[in-house]
């Protein structure tokens, strides 16, 4: 199972588009995954045949476990493996190796090996080094040189074990760790089993030969099982992880948004005559936040973790648009949303929102973010909080604008107006930092030109 986006712990094999017994090129599409965030094809990177398939349609596998076997016509034949468990299996059991002859040395205990590692042998991997070093990138050999990382003890997650830079991030902000001490010999000597507990009086148990059975409770709810998808099981763990990791610190204010209003209406006219698309308050929204980040980069950033002692600060400003798709919660990203026009940003507002309809985003389409938005103004929603997306430090949670009665000099007019609270990483963000971000974006939208000047 590989890789296939920056979150991604497991996958679910949507369809197998090789059976055994077909003959599989380099650059065949093997198979469809489903990651946390997209239905993602993966392509051969070896010719040979599909001599077996290990995880069924339907089932999910770890990061690293075997899927399906491949011969390529230059080892013993691979043994039978059962489908049922995939997270059992291991590559020991997948791979075949030459048995070793007899011998009357003591057998020395072999190390054990989780389920994503590769054993780094001649026969296994192939690339003649005899197990003397890992298998990784030339960036990740460089990298390791420059930061003195040990790659001994790095499971790698690219094709056939390869360590790629995914799998060192940790590594390179917290930066190498100490070996961990070996554990101390266990004691010759098997300590007794501990002496059986008093058995209890016999007035302090219950009678319950006396008591009648109790009825079995009836199911009035009708409840029924609906298998959770890839994307739904991971928006329960990453916002579950964030909910209780996080400290989150909540942000309130309201724009008068008659002026952001009347701007879009007259854009929008020019826009049709001129038969260009229209824009969205959302699209002036994208491009206000970023304007706000970019004049508050202290609010652009991510906590490194309690280990690493640093706060990261991101010079990009990517934002990203949290879209309710069919499937779930996703959140593509707009790159350097700051450096774009408002008509640029929402043309790629709206084809990331049809990608992520289709499930047909990339990993690079929905990684990188800084920032997001979660907008359910559409929705009738006036006011709402929101979880933060890790790693980011912040998200913005905007309501409708609505018409309300608002005092302008000594009249009461309708006007329209504008709720967003933000959510903030407090270990990062103070609250004094997040209320001059508002107060910037609040001056934005009352002064909408500003936006695309």
């Amino acid at each position: 199972m590989p890789r296939l986006s920056d979150t991604m712990e497991e996958g679910a094999i949507s369809t197998w588009h090789k059976h055994p017994g077909d003959k599989v090129a380099v650059g065949d599409v093997l198979v469809e995954i489903e990651t946390d965030k997209a239905v993602m094809e993966y392509e051969a990177y070896q010719a040979g045949t599909l001599a077996e398939i290990l995880v069924p349609e339907g089932q999910n596998a770890d990061i690293g476990a075997p899927i399906a076997l491949l011969d390529d016509g230059t080892g013993s034949p691979a043994p039978s493996v059962p489908a049922a468990s995939p997270q059992a299996q291991s590559p020991e059991r997948v791979v075949s190796l030459p048995e070793a002859p007899a011998s009357t040395e003591p057998a020395v205990p072999a190390p054990a090996v989780g389920p994503a590692a590769v054993p780094a042998t001649t026969g296994v991997n192939g690339n003649g080094n005899g197990g003397a070093r890992p298998i990784a990138s030339p960036l990740v050999r460089k990298l390791a040189r420059e930061n003195h990382l040990d790659l001994s003890h790095v499971t790698g997650s690219g094709p056939g074990g390869r360590i790629i830079r995914a799998d060192i991030a940790d590594l390179l902000v917290t930066g190498p760790q100490a070996p961990a001490a070996a554990p101390a010999a266990a004691p010759t000597a098997v300590p007794s089993a501990p002496a059986a507990a008093p058995a209890a009086p016999v007035s302090a148990v219950p009678d319950q030969a006396a008591q009648p059975a109790a009825p079995a409770a009836e199911d009035v709810r009708g409840t029924r099982g609906v298998p959770l998808s890839q994307v739904r099981r991971v928006i329960a763990r990453r916002l579950a992880a964030s909910a209780r990791e996080i400290p989150h610190f909540y942000v309130t204010a309201v724009a008068d948004a008659q002026e952001l209003m009347d701007l879009r209406a007259t854009l929008n006219t020019q826009l049709t005559e001129a038969g260009r698309a229209k824009v969205s308050v959302n699209d002036l929204l994208i491009r206000a936040c970023a304007l706000a980040l970019r004049e508050h980069p202290d609010v652009n950033v991510s906590y490194g973790g309690d280990e690493s002692g640093v706060m990261l600060v991101h010079d990009r400003v990517n934002v990203g648009v949290a879209v309710a798709a069919e499937s779930g919660l996703i959140v593509p990203v707009i790159r350097d949303a700051d450096t774009k026009t408002v008509t640029q940003l929402g043309a790629e507002s709206k084809q990331l929102v049809a990608l992520a309809a289709e499930r047909k985003l990339t990993p690079a389409q929905t990684s990188g973010g800084t920032f997001t938005i979660s907008n359910l103004g559409m929705y009738g929603v006036e006011h709402f909080t929101a979880i933060i997306n890790p790693p980011e430090s912040a998200i913005l949670a905007v309501g409708a604008t609505t018409r309300e009665p608002t005092l302008v000099g000594d009249a009461v007019v309708p006007r329209y107006r504008l709720r967003y609270t933000m959510s903030v990483d407090h270990r990062v963000v103070d609250g004094a930092l997040a209320a001059k971000f508002l107060k910037t974006l609040t001056n934005l939208i009352e002064h909408p030109w500003m936006i695309i000047a």
